[in-house]
């Protein structure tokens, strides 16, 4: 079940890719334009990093982001196709690689931060992350942003499950561009810190961010320490 459902994951990103690609430069997609990206963003310059690895990269949008603050910059994606779109837009350094490919990649050297904005979206995670433990600098942090857990449980309630993907959250114009969307694992906010905990890593810090103050989250995002 779980190999078919990330099998899934990976497959409906493949198809969604064009869509997606437009959604971003329409700007479409409302959380991220109010609140999610600029937090990301934030929450790196905050740890003021020499070297940046983004997992899950997509169209290339953080690589770009962090450029311009001159932070240097490398990200990896499963998904052809938005690797090109990613280079094509100017991050060179983007490589088209799986989760699993990680390990094996020659790297020049290691990072001081690794982010998974919004793409841990499977069941399987502890491998991703130790390889990322592997790959980080002395006192090196990763940072998760994901769906808020308390805010975003389904009919299923709040309890792990396999939930079945949406693009709801398109304008209609753009919604109908879309094929079927990816599945995810939900997870409990007990869940998350259980896997960090057992990829070696402890939580230091959290931000949840929201649209406005005193607002619902919109997602949140974890800053991972190696347990000393």
């Amino acid at each position: 079940m779980t190999k078919q459902r990330e099998q899934q994951i990976l497959d409906s990103w493949q198809r969604n890719a064009q869509p997606w690609v437009r959604a971003l430069e329409r700007g479409a997609i409302v959380s991220r334009v109010t609140a999610t990206n600029r937090a990301i963003v934030a929450a790196i310059a905050r740890l003021a990093p020499q070297r940046v690895l983004d997992v899950g990269c997509g169209e290339g949008w953080l690589l770009r982001e962090l450029a311009a603050l001159g932070v240097a910059a490398e990200g990896v994606d499963a998904v052809p196709e938005l690797v090109a779109t990613a280079r094509a837009k100017g991050a060179a350094n983007c490589h088209c690689l799986s989760y699993q490919q990680l390990a094996t990649h020659p790297w020049a050297s290691r990072f001081d931060v690794a982010v998974c904005n919004f793409s841990l979206l499977g069941e399987s995670l502890e491998g991703v992350l130790r390889v990322l433990a592997a790959l980080l600098t002395p006192g090196g942090r990763v940072l998760v942003q994901t769906l808020h857990p308390c805010f975003t449980a389904g009919a299923q309630g709040y309890q792990r499950a396999w939930l079945e993907g949406s693009w709801q959250g398109m304008p209609g114009d753009l919604r109908a561009e879309f094929g079927d969307a990816p599945p995810w694992y939900f997870r409990r906010l007990s869940d998350w810190l259980q896997l960090f905990a057992a990829a070696g890593f402890v939580v230091t810090a959290i931000d949840e961010p929201a649209a406005e103050v005193g607002g619902e989250p919109l997602s949140i995002i974890f800053e991972l320490c190696l347990v000393q």
